[in-house]
């Protein structure tokens, strides 16, 4: 018999989730500034949970990898992570093994300011753990002040510019992790050289395969697990380096077959498509038309044309 998955554990406030793990109230319902040292876990998280808030973390130096559901991530030299309201966290409890500081904050905390509109451009809160933001030492010492900054605000009493603050305190926090994470796309670009080519490979033995005809074409996402990223980040990371995003780049390798073949003349246009994954030929006529500016019959006939001219 099929095990069940459990439904996951739904937190839907920051006071429900200090309960879980142990901590006082949180000072403010909607915001709070935490440790990872001061957590005691009231129970091993062997289920799946959810958190219906955000969470920016700063992770110091560990001794090894963190596993966060199926996935490990080193943080020997720390880093930041960002989760958004609504995304799965699963496995057993990767927080007593860490440490640094954790900023949890409500979306009713900027509902009525720019930040609530803004925070859809963080791209970083769709990325996965393994995606973390790696910081050099001058850009920790930023963060941690921030972080910082943001605890004290929530230490002084409450007035009237209180929530004002801490919402400018969590927009620089957001400005300057965006910051960083475009510096670290601008630094892989000398690590990530060869990534390009790790992409046409798996395009090219996808295509080289019998998986178009039964999967059709390509998809971001399985493109996305065969380079071991998430689909965001990767897009990301192709995007800084080529101005391109992954479903840009299966296009453009997808086109490069497709002249490949029709200047063979071995096939059909129609045998193409369908080659290369398309359920219908007009869907490829579609896409080669608007890419190249004639279609793929109109582009084998002026092969045709130029080699009879020579």
């Amino acid at each position: 018999m099929k095990k069940t998955m459990p439904s996951p554990a739904i937190y839907p406030d920051i006071a429900s989730f200090h309960n879980e793990l142990g901590l006082p109230a949180p000072q403010h319902p909607l915001i709070s500034y935490v440790s990872y040292e001061g957590m005691q876990f009231q129970r091993e998280f062997s289920s799946r949970i959810m958190l219906n808030f955000y969470k920016v973390s700063f992770i110091h130096k560990t001794n090894g990898m963190v596993r966060y559901g199926q996935h490990y991530y080193d943080f020997k030299e720390g880093g930041l992570c960002f989760m958004a309201p609504g995304q799965l966290i699963s496995g057993a409890s990767p927080e007593k093994s860490l440490s640094g500081v954790i900023i949890f904050f409500h979306p009713d905390l900027i509902r009525h300011h720019s930040l609530a509109k803004k925070i859809r451009q963080y791209g970083f809160f769709s990325y996965a753990v393994s995606e973390a933001l790696h910081l050099t030492e001058k850009e920790k010492a930023v963060v941690l002040k921030i972080f910082d900054q943001i605890g004290m605000e929530l230490d002084t009493p409450a007035d009237r510019f209180s929530q004002d603050l801490l919402v400018s305190g969590l927009e620089l926090l957001l400005d300057y992790s965006n910051r960083f994470y475009h510096r670290q796309f601008a630094a892989q670009r000398d690590d990530d050289h060869g990534l390009l080519n790790r992409l046409d490979t798996v395009l090219l033995q996808y295509f080289d395969s019998d998986a178009p005809s039964h999967s059709g074409l390509p998809s971001v996402q399985y493109v996305s697990a065969q380079l071991h990223f998430s689909p965001d980040y990767l897009s990301d990371l192709l995007r800084a380096n080529t101005g391109l995003n992954t479903q840009q780049h299966i296009h453009r390798k997808l086109l490069e077959i497709a002249k490949d073949l029709l200047g063979a003349g071995e096939w059909s246009v129609a045998d193409i498509a369908y080659k290369l994954g398309f359920e219908q030929p007009q869907s490829f006529n579609r896409l080669f038309k608007s890419k190249t500016g004639m279609s793929p019959l109109a582009y084998r006939q002026s092969l045709k044309a130029g080699t009879d001219t020579l």
